[in-house]
């Protein structure tokens, strides 16, 4: 249970990364790292490491996630999507909260906003933020963790 907590909040963090709307800013494309000492997680929830990469074909964005949970068990997860608001399926292993898709608004050229869901329920969201030099991504989410308990985060991540 604890794994899975950690490897959603990582997760959750990286799916509100993962979105940008290209036919304005790719701000959200490259490959982003986590940036442990400037995050903020829940006690146990932290991933050891995080690299999220995000390629562009024309307006649709493909996003692949790569990690280690707190507990030491590596995670792979991905999804390809439009920023239409539109869900889009998410596949692999350490999916946040248990999703299994979800729907991304681009909300201005440096601004992103996730719904994460399972089945019809939303799980989780995630609010993401490109600094206008470009450089660093930040994550705010917010979700149930495996035990049914609140969880909420800030990651940041740092352009490679």
């Amino acid at each position: 249970m604890k794994r899975r907590s950690s490897i959603f909040a990582v997760a959750v963090v990286c799916l509100a990364l993962a979105g940008s709307v290209l036919a304005d800013s790719k701000a959200f494309v490259g490959t982003w790292k986590l940036n442990l000492d400037k995050s903020k997680y829940p006690a146990g929830h932290a991933p050891k490491s995080l690299t999220r990469t995000a390629t562009a074909d024309g307006d649709t964005v493909t996003y692949k996630f790569e990690g280690v949970g707190a507990d030491g068990t590596a995670f792979s997860f991905g999804y390809t999507s439009k920023y239409d608001g539109k869900d889009s399926e998410v596949t692999g292993t350490g999916i946040p909260y248990g999703a299994d898709h979800l729907a991304i608004k681009q909300l201005n050229s440096h601004q992103l906003s996730t719904t994460l869901k399972k089945g019809d329920k939303t799980v989780g969201t995630t609010s993401a933020t490109v600094s206008h030099d470009g450089k660093t991504l930040t994550l705010t989410s917010k979700g149930t963790d495996a035990n049914g308990k609140p969880v909420k985060s800030v990651a940041v991540y740092d352009k490679q």
